[in-house]
């Protein structure tokens, strides 16, 4: 496991204490869970942009219009 010190300001990290106090976590375990979080939406974006830039437009495009058609029969 790596030891990594990050530099925030006064209030950011003060909130960061409270917010992980409200969780009933440590501060580290919160950073850790928020850092998970955040490298999950990296990952799931990367892989979108590798499905749209080999996929097909008008395929994608027609789906897209089919989702819309959906919702707004459901509204």
């Amino acid at each position: 496991m790596t030891t990594l010190t990050i530099r925030l300001p006064d209030d950011t990290a003060e909130r960061l204490k409270l917010l992980a106090r409200s969780r009933g976590l440590s501060t580290n375990k919160l950073v850790e869970e928020l850092s998970a979080r955040a490298l999950a939406a990296w990952d799931t974006e990367n892989h979108f942009r590798a499905m749209a830039a080999t996929g097909n437009v008008q395929e994608a495009l027609a789906i897209l219009d089919r989702l819309d058609a959906e919702d707004q029969r459901k509204s």
